[in-house]
């Protein structure tokens, strides 16, 4: 219900559509063409990678991606979430940043993210 990673950074990987949406709501984007330049680099994919948090992709783009980017953006675990034209993207991004990923391997217990310092006992106790 409340966000516990408000300062998470999220990528709009998008059509003319979702980048003209995402620069009116201030939100970080690449284009067909950004991505293109990118030239399947491993290092600038990499880069890419490691400066956001978290990736969203218009639904005509998301077939593209493994040809444009090659493997670095699954490799990171990062591979976009799907956005519908329909969808507004700004609750999408909340979504996403409202989303825990869980990763078990051989330790069988784990410490989850409820919120963060600025929240009060209310929210998180609700969270």
């Amino acid at each position: 219900p409340n966000i516990p990673r408000p300062r998470m950074k999220v990528c709009v990987l998008g059509d003319a559509v979702h980048c003209e949406a995402a620069e009116k709501a201030g939100i970080p984007y690449r284009s067909v063409e950004d991505l293109k330049k990118l030239n399947k680099n491993k290092k600038l994919v990499k880069k890419l990678a490691l400066h956001f948090n978290a990736f969203v992709a218009s639904q005509v783009l998301i077939p593209q991606i493994p040809r444009l980017l090659g493997p670095g953006l699954n490799k990171a675990g990062k591979f976009p979430t799907l956005v519908t034209q329909a969808e507004n993207l700004s609750t999408k991004i909340d979504e996403i940043r409202s989303q825990v990923k869980f990763q078990l391997k051989k330790v069988l217990c784990m410490g989850v993210a409820v919120g963060n310092v600025e929240m009060s006992p209310d929210e998180l106790r609700h969270n």
